[in-house]
């Protein structure tokens, strides 16, 4: 009996993984879509005629690099052998708590908490990027 489970215990696997590979392909075309559409959005509003505000211009930026950092971990995800590295995501949370800053900066507590979210993450970062932790 217990040689029947392990050629089903592999079969699962690999439909559970192949069912991963296509939704992160589906996913990484969806976000191509939608970095194209943010890339005709900032051209809009650097070309415009009329004057539009700095922060809109700076949040489409930061926004335009979290689809494409979103695309190098998907990348990142295929050429890697099939896992995800650690310090991508971290790349990620600090870009988005950025984005959050620039957004919401009205209380200069809350602007206070996320600059020690970014500080935790780079020390984390810093961390995985330490010889003791680094696996590729």
């Amino acid at each position: 009996m217990a040689s029947l489970t392990r050629p089903r215990a592999e079969f699962v696997a690999t439909i559970l993984q192949t069912v991963l590979n296509l939704g992160l392909l589906s996913l990484g075309l969806i976000l191509i879509v939608f970095l194209g559409k943010e890339t005709l959005h900032l051209a809009d509003v650097l070309f415009s005629p009329e004057q539009t505000s700095k922060y809109e211009l700076v949040e489409g930026l930061v926004v335009y690099f979290l689809y494409f950092e979103f695309i190098a971990l998907i990348v990142k995800y295929f050429q890697s052998g099939f896992h995800f590295p650690l310090r991508y995501f971290i790349y990620i949370g600090i870009t988005a708590i950025v984005r959050l800053i620039i957004i919401d900066h009205q209380s200069p507590m809350d602007v206070l908490i996320y600059s020690a979210a970014i500080l935790l993450l780079v020390i984390t970062l810093w961390l995985c990027n330490s010889n003791r932790l680094k696996r590729e």
